[in-house]
C-alpha cells in the first residue's frame, strides 16, 4: 500500500506544469450542503459489498461528511479505485484513438474538466489518463461491435459509475441521453457532486437525465447500452445474478474485468455468461492489449463485448 501510494505521487508529479481552474466557491457550497442534507436523511446499506468496497465506502463517507471533496481526484484512495493518471499504457491507448477515423469526434470527448482537480495527462494535457482510458473503452466497443455512438444510443445503464466520468463523456455526445447509474449511496453522492458541478441534469429521481440510484427496484430495465467497467467483476457473485436480466435486455454491452478479484475467478464467470447469452447476442471476450494491472500486481484484464442479434 505504501509503495503504491509513493509510486502514484511520483507519477502525478510528471504533470507539475498543468493547473486546473478554480471552481466556484458559491456553487460548491450549495452542492456540498445538498449532499450533507442527503447524508442525514439517507440510510446507508452496505450488505452487497465485498471487503475492498466496504473499506472504500467507509473512507468516502468520511470525506463527504467532512466536506473534503473539492480536490477529491487528488486523494489517494479515490485515485486507486476510480482515477488513472500518468500511466504509460494510456499513451498507447491515446495513439490508437489518434489513428482512428473518428479522432476529431474523440478529441472533443477527451477534454477534461476542472472539477475534482484532476491530474492532467503529462503527454496530452488537454485530457487526463482516466478520460483517455474511458474514451478508449468506447472506441474498442465501437470497432468490435460496429456501434455508432452518435446515433445508436438513447438509454444507458451503468453498473458502478466511478465518480461519473463515463456519464459526463456521454453528455458530450448527446445531452438528451437517459443515463441511469447504479452505485452505492456514498458513491452516488460523489457522482452528484461531480456531475452537478458540470451543469448536468442529474439527481436521485427518474425525471432527471442522469438518474443516480442504489435501489435495484428503481433501475432502467431496458437499455441501448449496459456498461460495467471493473465494477460488476468486483461485486459478490450472488449479487451479480440480479443484473444478468438487465444485460439480456440491452442492445449493446461493454464490460471490463480483471481475471481474478479477491477469491473470485472472473474469467470463468464471464465465459459462463457468454454461454448463457450466446443465443441472443454476438459476444466477444477480448484481452486488453495495453492494461496488465499495476507494477505490484499484474494480471490479465479483458473486455466482454456484446451486440444483440
Amino acid at each position: 500500500m505504501i509503495i503504491s501510494n509513493i509510486l502514484r505521487k511520483l507519477l502525478a508529479s510528471l504533470s507539475f506544469y498543468c493547473r486546473n481552474k478554480k471552481i466556484s466557491s458559491k456553487k460548491d457550497d450549495k452542492i456540498r450542503n445538498e449532499i450533507s442534507l442527503r447524508i442525514t436523511q439517507k440510510k446507508f446499506d452496505n450488505k452487497n459489498l465485498n471487503k475492498t468496497h466496504l473499506v472504500f465506502n467507509s473512507q468516502l463517507l468520511s470525506i463527504l461528511k467532512n466536506f473534503n471533496i473539492k480536490k477529491f481526484l487528488r486523494i489517494n484512495f479515490i485515485q486507486k479505485m476510480f482515477f488513472l493518471h500518468n500511466r504509460l499504457f494510456v499513451f498507447w491507448e491515446l495513439q490508437e484513438l489518434k489513428k482512428n477515423r473518428n479522432w476529431k469526434f474523440y478529441q472533443r470527448l477527451l477534454i477534461e474538466d476542472d472539477v475534482g482537480d484532476p491530474i492532467r495527462y503529462f503527454l496530452y494535457p488537454k485530457s487526463s489518463g482516466n478520460q483517455i482510458n474511458h474514451v478508449y473503452h468506447l472506441n474498442v466497443l465501437s470497432n468490435e461491435m460496429g456501434l455508432n455512438l452518435k446515433k445508436n444510443i438513447k438509454k444507458i445503464f451503468e453498473f458502478g459509475g466511478g465518480y461519473g466520468c463515463m456519464a459526463r463523456i456521454f453528455s458530450k455526445i448527446n445531452r438528451n441521453i437517459k443515463y441511469n447509474c447504479f452505485d452505492t449511496p456514498n458513491v452516488s453522492l460523489l457522482q452528484y457532486y461531480y456531475l452537478k458541478h458540470n451543469n448536468l441534469n442529474v439527481g436521485f429521481t427518474k425525471n432527471k437525465k442522469i438518474f443516480l440510484t442504489s435501489n435495484f427496484n428503481k433501475i432502467q430495465k431496458e437499455n441501448n447500452l449496459f456498461i460495467a467497467n471493473w465494477s460488476l467483476s468486483e461485486a459478490p457473485l450472488n449479487f451479480r445474478k440480479n443484473f444478468v436480466k438487465i444485460i439480456s435486455k440491452s442492445k449493446y454491452v461493454l464490460i471490463s474485468f480483471q481475471e481474478k478479484f479477491e477469491d473470485i475467478d472472473n474469467y470463468d464467470f464471464f465465459n459462463k455468461l457468454r454461454t448463457k447469452l450466446s443465443k441472443k447476442f454476438q459476444i466477444k471476450i477480448i484481452k486488453n492489449k495495453f492494461y496488465k494491472g499495476n507494477i505490484l500486481f499484474k494480471q490479465n484484464h479483458y473486455y466482454f463485448l456484446a451486440k444483440k442479434l
